[in-house]
């Protein structure tokens, strides 16, 4: 492991990129913008990246963050044909399946720790349209595709005796109606954002410029072909603009805003739909195990254990409301919870047993033979929109994040040689300093220390408690969302960053207003 680097380094105010001129600039600083500026920046690019908030505080951060082995793409549903019927999708199955198999080992063999491990169980009854022998098929699918000694699937079938034992599957429902239950290994990420704020921190370490809380206003072609970037402070109203001959629209669900400010009329590139989830705190005994499943309606649906909680999800339905303000509402937590009951109904289940919940879009792309969206990864040549040497990303989920920002990197080669030398790319996990005598920030969850606090305020550019709270320390996913933490973390945080005892209130309170939207806590 490598830890952070020490140099303080709050974000620049932007008149300090007043006419500058870089190869590429990315927008958007999600888990695949942050691993493209990463990758650019390793291969000799000079980069700027840019988001209109945080790093990670879209998409990124409201998955169900899981880093998959990639049944999800070879689960037979909606039906048992679908496959037969469309080998389009088949074929796409098995790339994304084999990249989500080979990024899973390769970010559990350099980042052990921030990859959780825990064993998932897939029940398949008899009255369903599909048999236990194709989920074990898809499971020696997977193994065949995309196998690691190092990291295996570790493929188990569990007898009738078995199930009514085990400490969760002894609480699934009609288990005489069982066929079999099949299970493998799998792994959650810590927590997503701070995957993506360690990718950006190393990208700026590689001499990319990293700018957050900036906004692309409107993109503009000068005759010799480079991109100006026209962009304006969030925070400050603050204005400036560079130029570039490439940009990289990695900005997600807002991808299409972004490239309405190019000037000319394109047609939609994301079909987003919302997926969202409910935590609960279940019985110590039935840590470490998860199941992965069809709901009723013939989508996946999982339980997934994490950080000493459980959680069920995903929805997945159309969204058309403001991308800024993505939650789960009534219909979804009722969804939800009616299925888990469903699923489980020997927990008792309750509406009062929730804990909070989280929602996201996926930036799934648009495409006509994929009403509900496509889902396979694709990098767009915008050159047939008007848009010459703007590329743009689409459905690239977290877990495969590293060849992501490979491809993104490979796709900008022939178009530009890098202006400097490379230098090597490692994927060694960044660390807190480490401080034996620092008290947890949280009584209930001592893997988070004040030290961190202090460290993440001093030299990771954050701009608020939130920023702190959510992406640098990860206190926002633990069982009571680090609120009781918040007064004393902006006291930590607002001596390093100059925040008086006014700011530190209304940084309290912005975190509280945050957790009551984001996280369904109401009871704030």
């Amino acid at each position: 492991m490598t830890q952070r680097s020490a140099t303080p380094a709050q974000r620049a105010p932007l008149c300090t990129l007043r006419d500058s001129i870089f190869d590429v600039v990315v927008v958007g600083a999600g888990i695949n913008g942050c691993s493209a500026a990463q990758h650019l920046a390793a291969a000799g690019y000079h980069v700027l990246l840019l988001d209109k908030g945080d790093i990670a505080s879209g998409s990124s951060g409201r998955s169900s963050g899981l880093l998959h082995c990639g049944l999800r793409y070879l689960e037979p549903s909606p039906d048992l044909w679908t496959f037969a019927k469309r080998p389009d999708r088949l074929v796409i199955a098995l790339k994304m399946a084999r990249q989500a198999m080979k990024d899973r080992s390769a970010f559990v063999t350099s980042k052990p720790g921030q990859a959780k491990l825990f064993t998932f169980y897939f029940p398949v009854y008899r009255n369903t349209s599909f048999k236990k022998w194709q989920i074990d098929l898809a499971l020696k699918t997977l193994e065949a595709i995309g196998g690691d000694r190092q990291v295996p699937l570790g493929r188990l079938s569990l007898a009738r005796d078995q199930v009514a034992a085990h400490p969760l599957l002894r609480h699934l429902r009609d288990r005489d109606a069982l066929a079999g239950v099949a299970g493998f290994r799998e792994y959650r990420f810590d927590w997503p954002e701070r995957i993506a704020v360690d990718l950006a921190l190393d990208a700026r370490d590689l001499g990319a410029r990293l700018h957050t809380y900036t906004r692309v206003e409107r993109l503009e072609r000068r005759d010799d072909g480079h991109w100006v970037s026209h962009l304006k402070d969030s925070l400050t109203g603050e204005t400036t603009h560079v130029t570039s001959p490439i940009v990289l629209n990695t900005a997600g669900i807002w991808m299409d805003g972004l490239l309405g400010r190019g000037g000319r009329a394109v047609k939609p590139l994301i079909n987003g739909t919302k997926g969202a989830h409910i935590a609960f705190k279940l019985a110590p005994e039935l840590a470490g195990f998860g199941i992965a499943t069809i709901n009723r309606i013939g989508l996946p649906f999982y339980v997934v254990p994490w950080r000493g909680l459980h959680y069920v999800g995903p929805t997945e339905t159309p969204y058309d409301s403001p991308l800024d303000q993505v939650a789960a509402n009534d219909q979804d937590i009722a969804f939800l919870l009616d299925e888990a009951k469903h699923l489980l109904p020997g927990l008792g289940l309750r509406r009062q047993d929730i804990l909070f919940t989280w929602a996201g879009v996926r930036p799934l792309g648009a495409d006509p033979r994929f009403p509900e969206g496509k889902r396979a990864r694709e990098i767009h040549d915008l050159a047939d929109q008007g848009l010459p040497n703007v590329l743009a990303m689409t459905a690239g989920p977290i877990m495969t994040h590293r060849s992501a920002g490979r491809e993104l990197t490979e796709a900008v080669r022939p178009r530009l040689a890098p202006t400097r030398d490379p230098v090597a790319l490692t994927h060694r996990a960044r660390v807190f300093p480490e401080n034996q005598n620092a008290p947890p920030l949280l009584d209930h969850f001592p893997d988070i220390k004040e030290s961190h606090v202090a460290f993440a305020a001093e030299h990771e550019l954050p701009e608020s408690l939130c920023d702190i709270m959510v992406r640098r320390i990860g206190a926002l996913w633990s069982e009571t969302n680090g609120w009781e933490a918040a007064p004393r973390a902006a006291e930590i945080a607002g001596e390093r960053l100059g925040w008086d005892e006014a700011r530190r209130a209304r940084e309290v309170e912005a975190y509280r207003s945050f957790l009551k939207i984001a996280v369904g806590r109401q009871d704030l």
